[in-house]
């Protein structure tokens, strides 16, 4: 949840659990950019929001995840974010200042089971340009979500199982490297 957070060499500053939480999400990320099916959301995308576009289709493939019946029924998402959410408040001293700040807000309008909706996706939308450097808002992007609904659900279904498999053996790794 925290690596986007967390710049450079700061990682070092936290466990090495956490550490490894780190990579494995840079790694997830970047399996994620060089994918076929993502290169494809990225162009539906590329118009209203060029270099960004990586990051909408993140928020693009949170909505389709927690729409997908194979991942979630709509209590399981729900007690997903929840816990989650425990979680972190439980480990909020690890959190850093910038994920600590927004974690009220994430937990209060619940960003995680929100995902689900279109209205808590556009919501999403909105955040990414408040953080983006060059972008003004979040409507045109928003309008070739709708457009291109279909075809950008099309894209996660090719691409979901294959982040799954590569996140499982990157874990599966990790437990071998921690003797588990």
């Amino acid at each position: 949840m925290i690596s986007d957070f967390v710049k450079g060499k700061s990682r070092f500053n936290y466990s090495q659990g956490i550490q490894q939480g780190i990579v494995l999400h840079r790694q997830i990320d970047a399996f994620t950019d060089v994918h076929e099916a993502t290169k494809e959301a990225r162009a539906y995308l590329k118009p209203a929001v060029g270099l960004y576009s990586g990051a909408f289709v993140d928020v693009v493939y949170d909505h389709f995840l927690a729409n997908d019946p194979g991942e979630f029924s709509d209590a399981s998402l729900r007690e997903k974010a929840l816990e989650t959410y425990q979680v972190l408040g439980v480990n909020e001293t690890f959190l850093p200042p910038a994920f600590k700040a927004i974690l009220p807000y994430m937990q209060s309008q619940n960003w995680l089971y929100n995902y689900k909706s279109i209205a808590g996706t556009k919501s999403s939308f909105g955040g990414v340009v408040r953080r983006a450097a060059y972008l003004e808002n979040s409507e045109f992007v928003f309008n070739l979500f709708e457009k291109h609904y279909d075809s950008l659900q099309s894209c996660y279904k090719a691409f979901f199982p294959f982040v799954k498999a590569f996140s499982k053996y990157q874990i599966e790794q990790l437990d071998q490297l921690n003797g588990l």
